[in-house]
C-alpha cells in the first residue's frame, strides 16, 4: 500500500477509534457513577445549566474517556502508521486537545479539571502510546 495513503488511513482510524473509545466511557459513566439528582446529562443546554450541581467525582469519567480515547486513537494510529508513527500519534493528540479546548470553551467547568483535563489527557496520553507501541528494534552486532 502506498505510504501517503497508509499513514492517511491510519490518522482517520485512530480518530475513529479514539471517538468510539471516548463516547463509550462516557456513555456508562452515568451507571457507574450517577449524575447529582437534577442534572440533565442527555445535552448540552441540560449540562450547562446542571454542571454546577456536579462534584470532583462526576469529572472522573470525562477525564478518563478523554485520556482513554486519546491513548486509543494515538495508539491505532502509531500501529497501522508506514512512518512517521511518532509525529501522527502527536498529530492524533492535537486533534483531541482541539476537541478538548472546544469543550472547555462550550461547558462552564470548574478550573482545576479544565487545567488537570487539558495539561494530562492528550498530549501527555498520546506520547504514552507511542512510546508503548514504537519501541526500538534491538540492533544487531
Amino acid at each position: 500500500m502506498n505510504p501517503i495513503l497508509r499513514n492517511t488511513l491510519a490518522v482517520i482510524i485512530g480518530l475513529f477509534v479514539g471517538s468510539i473509545v471516548n463516547m463509550s466511557i462516557i456513555l456508562i459513566s452515568g451507571s457507574i457513577i450517577p449524575p447529582p439528582k437534577g442534572a440533565d446529562n442527555t445535552t448540552m443546554e441540560g449540562l450547562k445549566a446542571t454542571m454546577h450541581l456536579f462534584e470532583a467525582k462526576h469529572f472522573l469519567f470525562p477525564f478518563l474517556a478523554h485520556a482513554i480515547g486519546t491513548f486509543a486513537g494515538a495508539a491505532a494510529t502509531a500501529i497501522i502508521a508506514f512512518n512517521h508513527k511518532k509525529k501522527l500519534a502527536l498529530v492524533i493528540g492535537a486533534f483531541f486537545l482541539l476537541g478538548g479546548i472546544v469543550s472547555v470553551c462550550s461547558l462552564p467547568s470548574p478550573m482545576w479539571f479544565t487545567v488537570v483535563d487539558l495539561v494530562f489527557a492528550y498530549i501527555p496520553m498520546a506520547y504514552l502510546a507511542l512510546r508503548l507501541t514504537c519501541r526500538r528494534k534491538p540492533q544487531l552486532h
